[in-house]
């Protein structure tokens, strides 16, 4: 099998756990908080890596920095309650292309966390990224609410997690950086949800397990990709998961599809693109 086609396969895990993780969001939005949700993910998660940790080893948790750890879940955590607040209220579609301006964000903030230079190119992806979440808000022709908003702060809050994870890979393996997302996370979760809670059904359970299992294959699944492709070839079969998901939304739940959304994940998608090609050829 071919490279590519290994990264296909990967990136196919990528595309059902995202898919996975946004129906069982919705599924439960109704009767769990957003803050619930996230509490038995990361509780569920953490008894996961526990396993895994037992058996690889736990000296791998100790870090020299934990500060760090601590900024970087905190902005994951603001990112998750922003997706999971716009899943269960906007369409799924408008949901995941607001969500791919989260490489706008990372090309905003990596020059200030990882003083990585920015160049024209990137100036210009940004631009173009910018554009593209315009024509999918359209300000002025159509009403911006809370979970726009949300979405938008949430993929900043993606960006800032991953521009950290970055820095923290040099030093701490993956596994003491998803121990330290589960730790710090849980408290999160659990303070404001005890204010609104709601003891879990047996037919919630399968959705929470769904979403924790999910949140760790796609990160899996995407490292397994990038290993086998480069980012030239991976990124655009992540952009499958827009017409996937719309298409799930107006099967299952009746969306409608709205054009705008893909024109501007498109034009989003193209600055993404751009900015990706120019570091190839860079290289």
């Amino acid at each position: 099998m071919s490279p590519t086609l290994k990264a296909a396969f990967w990136m196919m895990g990528v595309l059902a756990s995202f898919i996975s993780m946004a129906l069982g969001g919705r599924e439960l939005s109704t009767e769990l908080s957003t803050f619930e949700i996230l509490f038995f993910r990361s509780l569920i998660g953490l008894a996961v890596i526990m396993a895994l940790l037992s058996r690889s080893g736990w000296r791998q948790i100790q870090t020299e920095m934990l500060g760090l750890h601590v900024v970087r879940n905190c902005a994951h955590y603001a990112g998750q309650c922003g997706w999971f607040y716009g899943i269960g209220i906007l369409s799924l579609a408008q949901v995941f292309a607001l969500e791919f301006t989260t490489p706008i964000w990372i090309a905003i903030l990596a020059p200030v966390l990882l003083k990585e230079r920015l160049t024209g190119t990137r100036i210009a992806a940004i631009a173009i990224g910018f554009a593209g979440a315009l024509i999918i808000l359209r300000p002025g022709m159509v009403p911006i609410d809370t979970a726009t908003v949300a979405v938008l702060m949430a993929a900043a809050g993606f960006a800032m997690s991953h521009t950290i994870t970055k820095k923290l890979s040099a030093t701490d393996t993956p596994l003491c950086i998803l121990f330290y997302m589960t730790v710090v996370q849980l408290p999160l979760g659990l303070a404001p949800s005890l204010f609104d809670w709601v003891t879990p059904s047996l037919a919630h359970i399968p959705w929470l397990v769904i979403i924790c299992v999910a949140g760790l294959t796609a990160h899996f699944c995407m490292i397994r990709a990038f290993l086998h492709a480069d980012a030239i070839v991976v990124v655009p079969m992540d952009f499958l998961r827009l017409p996937l998901v719309a298409v799930i939304g107006l099967v299952v739940y009746g969306e409608a599809l709205d054009v705008w959304v893909f024109v501007g994940a498109s034009v989003i998608f193209a600055g993404t693109f751009l900015n990706i090609l120019k570091d190839k050829r860079r290289l």
